[in-house]
């Protein structure tokens, strides 16, 4: 699976199909964001890294072509070396503009193809894994009937007890089970198609199941599912502003 669907979703980059960019954006957008906040360290300010993150999208456009997801590099990975590259020039830039010099930036050829891809901190790959959390999140939210998922959210994301919700929204507690079942299982298909999309190699897959969403569930899985997707769902809303792909309808 990881192979058909992520090799799909490049061809339609490679096609550039608009839905596909946007898309790629939702997700990554914000992560690169908040990735070139921490490298700039407070030298750049928030437009500049606005700037910086939509120049990085438009250098995978142009390289996109040489992306091969059969090496085996995530592609997070990959995005992250274009980024950085980014960065670089920009910082270049300012260091030319106090010297009163000019200096010619490296191509991006020569930025990351004749070296090694950068190395991946654990923030940035849990923001990734996040960030395709919360596109599975949003995608099932839209699909699902608005009583349907507000029972889920109310029970899972807003712990709620069962006996609760069904009070407050003048239901039945066997209700409010069968529409949660209902929702969970909507978002284990959300979460296989995203995280299938959006991942290059077999680790990627495996990232659901270490972070203990089970997507081939047994009933005992449903409780621990709940309580993973929360933990998970209330990091990413803590994220700064602008940087929670959960808040862009």
């Amino acid at each position: 699976m990881v192979q058909s669907l992520s090799s799909r979703f490049i061809g339609r980059l490679k096609a550039r199909d608009p839905e596909a960019w946007f898309e790629l954006w939702q997700i990554f957008g914000p992560v690169i964001q908040g990735t070139l906040t921490r490298w700039g360290r407070g030298i750049i300010g928030a437009e500049t890294v606005r700037d910086l993150s939509q120049e990085t999208l438009a250098a995978l456009s142009d390289a996109i072509d040489r992306h091969d997801p059969n090496k085996g590099a995530r592609f997070s990975t990959w995005l992250l070396a274009i980024a950085r590259h980014t960065l670089g020039d920009e910082l270049d830039r300012r260091n030319a503009l106090k010297r009163g010099s000019g200096k010619r930036p490296a191509s991006l050829d020569e930025s990351w193809t004749t070296g090694t891809l950068p190395s991946a901190d654990t923030a940035y790959e849990s923001a990734v894994f996040r960030a395709k959390v919360a596109a599975a999140i949003r995608q099932t939210e839209i699909e699902s009937d608005f009583m349907d998922f507000s029972i889920y959210r109310m029970r899972v994301f807003d712990g709620q007890t069962g006996k609760d919700v069904a009070a407050n929204l003048g239901v039945s507690e066997p209700t409010v089970s069968r529409r949660l079942s209902k929702v969970r299982g909507l978002l284990r298909d959300r979460l296989e198609h995203v995280i299938g999309t959006f991942s290059f190699t077999p680790e990627e897959l495996e990232e659901a199941e270490r972070n203990g969403l089970t997507l081939n569930p047994k009933k005992a899985d449903d409780t621990l599912f709940d309580e993973a997707l929360a933990e998970i769902y209330h990091a990413q809303v803590d994220q700064p502003p602008g940087a929670n792909p959960i808040e862009q309808r």
